[in-house]
């Protein structure tokens, strides 16, 4: 027989330890880093992963661990006990002092102790995503932090999106290695495992191990540490042959064999041998703990079994020497899950249901013995297990609203789905659960909205409307008729708005209720085309005031916005922002998160369409801040980049905008906001004349744009930087077909603001390709200040006199866009040198000149040079800049006057939407020009010379 269980040396994987090392090496100097690991059942991923913790040094280890129930996975197990860890090590005190505001409500999704959770829906779910990765973030400032998850698939779809989310929107700024384990055996075709794999493989910073059989030479090592003498060669290359290298099957060999002989004849028979050797009355504890999964509480076995404790020790302590069992934390965990599969397989089917039937009753008497809400889960597991129909059913409902509560809307729906297999099994199943059949079937539909599960979400809504009068119960009808036009409206599908329009025709406006404010909102985001723009209004006021009435603050707020943009014009900006102010102001009291989020996003785009570029990003900061307060940044935050970039990019701010964008791309946002942040970095990129990164972002854009249906306001600008780039290349006859093919293709009157860029670029082109842009332009509205600058400046290009070209350029100048201002003064200049006016060409060129050296835009600014040459005008010097500003950028002096503030790194980076290593280089180069060396000199210089009074000025 063997000395030892397990080999005390660890054999081989140094290629893999140092892989693991190298990815925190990575993680420690900035780089986001994330290793999957994958290796078929007992081949070493934990004893791996427990060499490698032994080996960080200084970083925090967080170890959860994905739990098998039957086919499923316990939802956000790894991460409960995770979080568990956490607050055992640090106190719910430090866990509160990681989190936005302290407030630790939305923790309690994972673990009860932090309260009763705020909110519902698909938002609740996302502010959970985007706590636990800001808990983690703000853990790894403090020192590097190594969060292992293990056993992945097993992982429920929870689980599984939420490691998604932390790999790929993870900040590359902290030390944060995430390690994730899984056994490759398992991953059959189908499994769910297998895309998410996938998907993560593509990612820059996730590096995958698969993790190989140990070479014969490392099986000789491996038997001789369990020895303690090398086998002869005879049993070496039995145990080798029968083992091919699996670890866990050559101590499990070595174990039965005596190193060689007597070797059992099956893979079953060799992991129950361990089992075997024990004790009979602790083989029968094995039994029944196997029935209650890879790992188990110590008090639901005592619940089960009916010992005393003494007892149940007494019988545990030989599986637990022997190596079958191991300790974890307040239970037990099989040593490895191998042995327990085989275990369960092996019980008789009447011993099954029985062990599971026990298992029921335990967590029936005492629900707490496990933690909510995966005593409810637990609970609906054994009792499905155990073949019972009536109590499978009861308990599934239950567990449906435990899952709720976690924001686990897929095991939601897989309760709510088998209470609906099992209706017709449970004559009085309406009584037991206290709702009737058609109740489950909109609560799955319900949940299966939240889940993105929207085909299935359909096929629910349209069998619960099979199964209601509209006559006898027009309120039930019209909730299933709601449900069923938004699961099609997010899936594009046809009949949306006949749904809500029938349910509107089944619920009346007086007296006012929630259902009817909700339908009429509903509808007044679905109108989308300009026949249907008076009904979009109607819809909107009605929602506002019978929202008003039934005191539905969220409707009321999703409906102000509605109103304000679908009412107010771009010439009627003002009225539009009342209507803004209110909607947010109810949204906040209401703590409409959604509504607040969709507010900030629709006024800064309003404003930006409007012209009033500062005010853009003034609301779009402030959105951005709000979206980190309440936990979304990752989501309604990243949107609100696009919103804030683009004002930044007409303010010829152009460096801001670049790094508000990188750090946005650095949160892996979705390809449709990804595609929309790289169209600004190629259009800067053009403009500073670097045309391969230009034609690079173009492409990724274009890929996005190709792969599904989009807009106008995603179409038209992708045209017109097709557009912009053949003609940047001199590529003028495909510029040309590009041009027309739009202007054939679009409806562009449908959508001014995007259409007007378009035809300016059409029109430059000449030819007939400004008569058909002349053409479309007659039938054109110039809605605002913005648009009508647009409207002047094709007519410029029409026209090319100078006057036209001159008030283009005022209505640049008034709205502070200095590359257009700048476009239009050159323009100026040559019609003015053209008229013998050398004076006025002059001027224009000089003031077109230093607005283009300001911005970087090399190919204008070689464009002017060229023509002052040519035409022979001397352009005057710019003048020097006045106050003592010490050289300092815009970018600069807004991180000082923060930094001044009292504002850390951190703070700073939040405020302005770009990363803690952007910030920590501004804060450099800020201590070089003012020629200090720490943050409370650089404030005293700032305060003793007035930067801020001369900036403001």
């Amino acid at each position: 027989m063997s000395i030892h269980t397990v080999s005390p040396r660890f054999v081989g994987r140094a290629t893999e330890l140092g892989a693991l090392g190298r990815a925190l090496d990575r993680a420690r100097s900035g780089s986001a880093s994330t290793v999957l690991v994958g290796g078929e059942a007992g081949v070493g991923k934990t004893r791996l992963i427990k060499e490698f913790a032994e080996r960080v040094g200084d970083a925090r280890e967080l170890v959860g661990h994905c739990l098998e129930l039957g086919t499923d996975g316990l939802p956000f197990a790894p991460f409960t006990a995770v979080l568990r860890r956490l607050v055992r090590d640090i106190g719910h005190e430090g866990v509160a002092a990681l989190v936005p505001g302290g407030n630790t409500r939305g923790l309690a999704r994972l673990l009860p102790d932090f309260g009763e959770p705020e909110g519902d829906g698909a938002e609740a779910r996302a502010r959970l995503f985007e706590l636990v990765l800001g808990l983690l973030e703000h853990l790894a400032e403090q020192r590097p932090v190594l969060m292992v998850i293990e056993d992945a698939h097993w992982a429920d779809r929870s689980t599984r999106d939420l490691l998604s989310f932390l790999v790929r929107y993870q900040r590359t700024d902290v030390p944060l290695l995430i390690v994730v384990t899984y056994r490759t055996d398992e991953l059959h075709r189908t499994h769910p495992l297998r895309p998410l794999l996938a998907e993560l493989g593509r990612v820059d910073w996730v590096t995958r191990i698969e993790l190989g059989r140990l070479t014969r030479k490392e099986v000789v090592a491996q038997a001789a540490s369990i020895l303690e003498h090398e086998p002869s060669p005879v049993a070496v290359d039995e145990i080798y042959a029968r083992s091919e290298g699996n670890p866990l099957f050559v101590e499990a060999l070595l174990s039965e064999g005596g190193g060689g002989d007597s070797l059992p004849e099956s893979l079953r028979d060799l992991l129950l041998a361990s089992v075997e050797r024990l004790p009979e009355e602790t083989q029968e504890l094995m039994r029944v703990a196997s029935a209650g999964g890879q790992r188990i509480e110590h008090e639901l076995l005592l619940a089960v079994t009916g010992l005393d404790d003494a007892a149940l020790s007494r019988a545990l302590r030989p599986a637990v020497a022997g190596n079958v069992l191991v300790v974890d934390g307040e239970g037990y965990a099989f040593r490895h899950a191998l042995i327990r599969e085989a275990l369960h397989d092996d019980l008789l089917p009447g011993e099954h249901s029985r062990l599971h039937t026990r298992f029921a009753e335990a967590l029936e008497r005492d629900l707490a013995i496990l933690p909510a809400p995966r005593g409810a889960i637990e609970l609906a597991h054994h009792w499905h297990a155990a073949h019972d129909a009536l109590w499978g059913l009861v308990s599934a409902w239950k567990a449906a609203a435990a899952a709720r509560k976690s924001a686990a809307y897929d095991e939601q729906l897989r309760m709510l789905s088998r209470v609906l297999e099992l209706w017709s099994k449970v004559p009085d199943a309406a009584e037991r659960i206290g709702a009737d059949r058609v109740q489950v079937l909109r609560a799955a539909a319900a949940v299966a909205f939240n889940a993105g599960e929207f085909d299935r979400g359909i096929s629910l809504a349209s069998a619960a409307l099979e199964e209601v009068d509209p006559v006898a119960d027009p309120v039930r009808t019209a909730l299933l008729l709601r449900l069923r036009g938004l699961l099609r409206y997010d899936l594009g599908r046809q009949g949306h708005l006949e749904d809500l329009e029938e349910a509107a025709k089944l619920v009346p406006a007086d007296p006012p209720t929630k259902l009817r404010a909700q339908i009429a909102e509903s509808l007044a985001r679905m109108c989308h085309t300009r026949e249907r723009w008076p009904d979009k209004i109607a819809y909107a006021e009605e929602a506002v005031r019978i929202a008003r009435a039934a005191g539905d603050g969220a409707t009321e707020a999703h409906a102000l916005t509605t109103l304000a943009w679908g009412k107010f014009t771009f010439g009627d900006v003002e009225a539009g922002l009342v209507k803004f102010a209110e909607a947010r102001e109810i949204a906040m009291a209401d703590k409409a998160y959604n509504a607040l989020m969709r507010t900030a996003i629709s006024e800064s785009d309003r404003l930006e369409g409007a012209g009033w570029h500062e005010e853009a990003v003034k609301v779009a900061r402030r959105g951005i801040a709000d979206a980190e307060e309440y936990g979304l940044a990752r989501t309604s935050g990243t949107f609100l980049a696009i919103n804030l970039a683009e004002p930044l990019v007409s303010l010829g701010r152009w460096d801001e905008a670049l790094e508000v964008i990188e750090h946005a791309l650095d949160l892996a946002p979705p390809a449709p906001y990804r595609a929309s942040l790289q169209g600004f970095v190629g259009d800067i990129a053009l403009w500073r004349g670097d045309l391969d990164k230009a034609e690079a972002m173009f492409a990724a854009q274009q890929s996005v744009i190709k792969r599904g249906t989009y807009r106008d306001q995603h179409m038209l600008p992708v045209a017109a930087r097709e557009i912009d780039l053949l003609t940047a290349r001199g590529r003028l006859e495909e510029a040309a077909q590009a041009a027309m093919r739009t202007l054939r293709e679009q409806d562009l009157a449908a959508s001014p603001r995007y259409s007007w860029p378009v035809l300016v670029l059409c029109a430059l082109l000449g030819g007939a390709v400004l008569e058909e842009a002349r053409a479309q332009a007659q039938w054109m509205a110039a809605e605002g200040v913005l648009q009508e600058a647009e409207r002047l400046t094709f007519n410029a290009v029409a026209a090319g006199d100078q006057d036209s070209w001159d008030t283009a350029a005022q209505a640049w100048a008034g709205l502070r866009q200095p590359y257009q201002e700048a476009r239009a003064l050159a323009a100026a200049a040559r019609a003015a040198q053209a008229a013998g006016a050398r004076k006025d060409a002059a001027e224009r060129v000089t003031r077109a000149r230093e607005l283009a050296e300001r911005l970087g835009a090399r190919p204008l600014l070689e464009e002017l040079d060229s023509f002052a040459r040519r035409a022979r005008i001397a352009v005057a010097d710019e003048p020097e800049p006045q106050g003592p500003q010490f050289g300092l950028t815009a970018r600069e002096l807004e991180v000082l006057r923060l930094l001044t503030d009292g504002k850390s790194n951190r703070e700073i980076g939040a405020e302005l939407f770009i990363s803690v290593k952007t910030v920590s280089v501004h804060v450099s180069n800020i201590l070089s020009k003012l020629g200090v060396s720490s943050r409370g000199e650089a404030a005293a210089t700032a305060h003793r010379t007035g930067v801020f009074e001369d900036s403001a000025g």
